[in-house]
């Protein structure tokens, strides 16, 4: 089959060197004669991968020894439950709310403990990011939570807020897409499956002052503090995932990192939403000054021509471009993967398309 260009929300598209990479090494790797997805998580060269994706995200990420990177399960929504499970102490939160994924991890810590919607966009379905210099935040809460970038609204956080309790943020679509400084959150995480790698392995990045007093009712293998304590080798990890991780992130190195890769992502949306704004036939929804470089959601002028669009987008190799049930009409996530030759395919078939349709 001809290439084709992944425009889904996630699993997102790999890069080729990365699959190039797996696939000479996937029935002897490094002259073990095995594949890492036979490999014992105790044997050393699957130590070697482990320890050396930690290692990685250090370096490309600027995290500090204060930090805990924590290689784990169950994906982002996992985290939900897991966030308020390790930092509750007093047992008060504050959300920001922001898409339908923030609302999901609000929704989980009230099984736990207080939580306060300080802010919310949902009024304008989610189009914009409250004015986080207006927001009050509680003087006691343990943490405050935000998603920084919503993967169906197509919305990011530009500037970050400033709470008197720990920031943490569920990073999973823009993590290693744009510079983030971790020095202003408290604990990170992120699914793979958009910027890291296949699905199948959770990151944590954690500060180490924050993971000492879990629930009691919090399970042991959401426990951030077992995690740590067993460098996240307490039971089987997801090796071929974090396996692959590796070779994503050697890959994100030798391009010159994060910040040569934002540049990167700039200027691929910046040619998309260009398009968008000149046409008459396009538009995109978010308020301009909020909107994500990863995940940029448009419609055409009815549901119909939506709906043609994408059944003749996918007949040509632009795959996976239906918005969500939430948005509809057409979203293209265009991760770091996403090369800019397939953002200039769709901008051609977008021009194409509209043509045809007026």
């Amino acid at each position: 089959m001809d290439k084709v260009y992944n425009f889904s929300a996630g699993p997102g598209m790999l890069p080729d060197e990365v699959k190039k990479d797996a696939q000479r090494d996937f029935l002897s790797y490094n002259n073990t004669g095995m594949s890492v997805m036979e490999m014992s998580h105790r044997s050393k060269p699957y130590e070697e991968i482990h320890f050396e994706v930690i290692s990685l995200f250090r370096y490309l990420m600027n995290i500090g020894d204060e930090y805990h990177v924590l290689l784990i399960q169950g994906g982002a929504t996992q985290q939900f439950d897991a966030v308020p499970l390790n930092l509750f102490v007093k047992g008060k939160a504050d959300y920001i709310v922001t898409g339908n994924f923030a609302s999901k991890a609000a929704k989980e810590a009230l099984k736990y403990g207080d939580v306060k919607i300080v802010a919310s966009s949902k009024d304008k379905n989610f189009t914009y990011i409250p004015d986080v210099d207006k927001i009050e935040f509680s003087k006691d809460a343990d943490y405050t939570h935000i998603t920084t970038n919503n993967t169906i609204f197509g919305v990011r956080f530009r500037k970050l807020p400033s709470p008197p309790s720990p920031l943490v943020a569920d990073v999973s679509s823009n993590i290693l897409g744009e510079v983030m400084d971790i020095n202003k959150f408290g604990l990170i995480y992120a699914g793979a499956q958009k910027n890291i790698g296949p699905s199948g392995l959770t990151v944590v990045i954690v500060r180490k002052d924050l993971i000492n007093n879990p629930m009691s009712i919090c399970p042991t293998m959401l426990k951030y503090s077992e995690a740590s304590e067993a460098d996240s080798l307490h039971n089987t990890p997801s090796t071929y995932s974090i396996y692959m991780a590796m070779l994503t992130l050697r890959w994100l190195k030798k391009l010159g990192g994060v910040a040569e890769m934002q540049k990167f992502n700039d200027y691929k949306a910046g040619l998309l939403y260009d398009f968008i704004d000149n046409s008459s036939f396009y538009k995109n929804p978010v308020e301009v000054p909020y909107r994500s470089i990863m995940n940029v959601p448009f419609v055409s002028p009815n549901a119909e021509l939506d709906a043609l669009f994408c059944k003749e987008a996918t007949a040509s190799g632009l795959i996976s471009l239906k918005g969500h049930r939430l948005v509809g009409g057409m979203r293209a996530s265009i991760y770091n993967a996403m090369p800019l030759e397939g953002v200039k395919k769709l901008i051609e078939f977008m021009k194409k398309f509209e043509s045809e349709n007026k």
